[in-house]
């Protein structure tokens, strides 16, 4: 693409949490930098080094303003807490990455808005969700993996755990994991179970707490708010990735409550993880069952699941492989061919 003078608008309300959807709207950001857009990012203070520290992706490039016109742009990317702005820029993409429901989204007026305005959905299971809430036909743009920056390094007798230390939105099912090492650990008594996350948003002193104690005389090891660096460590030397997100959930009453995607399993299995997760939400898009990784939909499959993997050191080796290569399908480079092409 030439030099032009082309305007962009990033619109996010969560820059505060710099979770998955923010990684997401900040790999959008950088294409369009990259792709000669000027780029205005709505957020009343520059937050660059923090990006930067948390996701590795640079927007110095780009201009954080407190104050935005959409008729000055020629693209806005939204992401939306389920309701819809009145956009008057040239072409306006509505990211949805969250199942919204029972939000009225086709009222008259949303209806309406929703004629000029492109959805995109961050899984196909999202996409089921919204395109009957608000009477679309979105588009499905998986959140962009920096698959090459996850590196498979000397591998440990480690089971980990990456997700928010908060059922704020997802139940997440910490407490699910650490009850199941519970029920195994005596039978793998040199493996640890490594659960990390981040503590800024939904999460109480009470409820970490009541983790650390069903944890007690356990090795099991919590890990705050790591930075990008601190997770390809963790990832690099994993054996195994779990995750429980949304057990117990009926996902059609309550879609928003279970993984929509699931970005931290593709990092892991990108390091060679072999991931271990429950069979619900966007999880069964990443994870093809005994053939590069396991779902589960209850605890004690999870648990036989582990521990046959564990005392099957050739199948361990060998799924860990087909893993990564399947990681590959969610790279941020096929991300970017998508993008450019919706733009």
């Amino acid at each position: 693409m030439g030099s032009t003078n082309r305007k962009a608008l990033i619109y996010d309300p969560y820059w505060d949490s710099l979770g998955g959807g923010e990684k997401y709207m900040a790999t959008i950001a950088k294409v369009l930098a990259d792709s000669n857009f000027a780029v205005d990012i709505y957020w009343p203070t520059n937050i660059s080094q923090s990006i930067i520290d948390r996701f590795g992706i640079d927007l110095t490039s780009c201009h954080f303003v407190s104050k935005y016109s959409t008729h000055e742009y020629d693209l806005v990317f939204w992401n939306s807490d389920g309701s819809l702005p009145i956009s008057l820029a040239k072409k306006t993409f509505i990211n949805l990455q969250y199942p919204h429901h029972g939000v009225s989204g086709h009222n008259l007026k949303n209806i309406i808005k929703s004629k000029f305005y492109t959805f995109l959905a961050n899984s196909k299971f999202t996409k089921s969700v919204i395109d009957l809430e608000y009477w679309v036909e979105s588009r499905v743009l998986y959140p962009p993996i920096r698959t090459n920056d996850f590196k498979i390094g000397p591998k440990f007798k480690q089971i980990i755990y990456v997700g928010r230390f908060s059922n704020l939105a997802q139940i997440k099912g910490h407490e699910i994991l650490i009850q199941s090492f519970k029920n195994i650990y005596k039978q793998i008594p040199e493996w640890k179970l490594i659960l990390a996350g981040n503590t800024n948003i939904g999460t109480t002193d009470g409820s970490f707490a009541k983790l650390k104690s069903l944890a007690a005389d356990l090795p099991v090891e919590f890990v705050i708010n790591p930075d990008l660096a601190d997770l390809k460590k963790l990832y690099s030397r994993a054996s195994i990735f779990w995750s429980a997100s949304g057990y117990g959930i009926d996902q059609r009453l309550h879609p928003e409550k279970v993984e929509h995607f699931g970005m931290t399993v593709v990092e892991a299995m990108s390091a060679g993880c072999v991931p271990m997760i429950v069979k619900l939400g966007g999880h069964p898009e990443i994870v093809t069952h005994g053939e590069d990784g396991f779902l589960w939909d209850e605890p004690s499959v999870l648990e036989k699941q582990t521990l046959e993997l564990i005392f099957d050191t050739q199948k361990m080796s060998y799924l860990s492989k087909l893993a990564q290569n399947k990681a590959s399908v969610f790279d941020e480079d096929k991300f970017k061919v998508k993008l450019l092409e919706l733009i």
